[in-house]
């Protein structure tokens, strides 16, 4: 007795069918809001970044109906469209949450606690790099740097950041993510869904109240050389060292607070560390220049 190729788990090599249309209705909206995108470019194939966000603010993620559409608006093939959509890790290829959670494990952030809270956050929520949550919710991934290293190490929310993170503090921020409660990022705009991101990221307004005016500036450290070439004089900076004993010169409490540009999310670490491990916060450290 034989047993068939296809039995046997074999591939015959068929050719995959055309991918489906999206139905007439949201096609018909697609095609109006892609004009409006088209119209920014003098070359329409310029416009083929923006309308991978367009189409994946529709489902959630670039589906072959997705690539199909662009192909067909732009006068491309599904294979140069293809190559662009699987080229860059913001369009997604899969279903994935509403929330996409991304834990930077580059170099400063890593060795500052990315890591740690990289490897909790799998075990928290049961999924692995790139996978999602069995409700929907938050896809997790591990993510390459974010240009937020004086806040290391930082989790992003939908591109919108969470700074000075622990353990603790990112399963607290995705247990709120999960449960519908109000989550504030530290810097930018107000959080919504990914969707809603990808909509904005192809270019079409935020009118949500606030979201435009809202600032992700630039942290003490960031700007220590502007500070310096400008010839103002840096604060002392004291901490107290890794094992907490006693210390020559009063602990500096005002180093923590706030500036007028910064704000702190109620999901951030507290200011007094951010290694991933609260019981053992950075040690003896000067501003830049000192």
């Amino acid at each position: 007795m034989t047993t068939s190729s296809s039995e046997q788990g074999v591939s015959l090599g068929m050719p995959e069918l055309p991918a489906p249309v999206y139905p007439d209705d949201v096609r018909a909206r697609l095609e109006a809001d892609a004009r409006e995108v088209i119209a920014r470019y003098p070359d329409s194939r310029s416009a083929l970044l923006p309308l991978l966000h367009l189409v994946q603010s529709e489902e959630g993620h670039v589906t072959r109906t997705g690539m199909r559409f662009c192909a067909d608006v732009l006068g491309l093939t599904t294979a140069e469209v293809t190559a662009v959509a699987t080229f860059y890790t913001m369009y997604r290829r899969r279903p994935s949450g509403d929330y996409q959670v991304g834990v930077c494990t580059n170099t400063l952030c890593a060795v500052m606690g990315g890591d740690a809270i990289f490897e909790e956050l799998q075990e928290h929520l049961g999924v692995g790099n790139g996978e999602t949550t069995e409700d929907g919710k938050v896809t997790l991934e591990h993510i390459e740097c974010n240009a937020a290293c004086d806040f290391a190490p930082v989790v992003m929310v939908n591109w919108e950041f969470f700074d000075n993170q622990t353990p603790s503090s990112a399963k607290h921020l995705v247990d709120d993510l999960r449960a519908g409660r109000t989550v504030e990022p530290t810097r930018g705009a107000p959080l919504c869904t990914f969707k809603e991101t990808a909509r904005i990221l192809a270019g079409f307004p935020d009118e949500r109240p606030g979201a435009v005016e809202a600032s992700g500036g630039a942290g003490p450290a960031s700007l220590m050389g502007l500070r310096l070439a400008r010839g103002e004089t840096a604060p002392a900076r004291v901490v107290h060292p890794r094992d907490g004993g006693p210390h020559d010169e009063p602990r500096d409490r005002a180093v923590h607070d706030p500036s007028p540009t910064q704000h702190l999310s109620s999901h951030d670490a507290p200011q007094d560390t951010s290694a991933s491990d609260p019981a053992h916060p950075a040690g003896p450290t000067a501003e830049e220049g000192e």
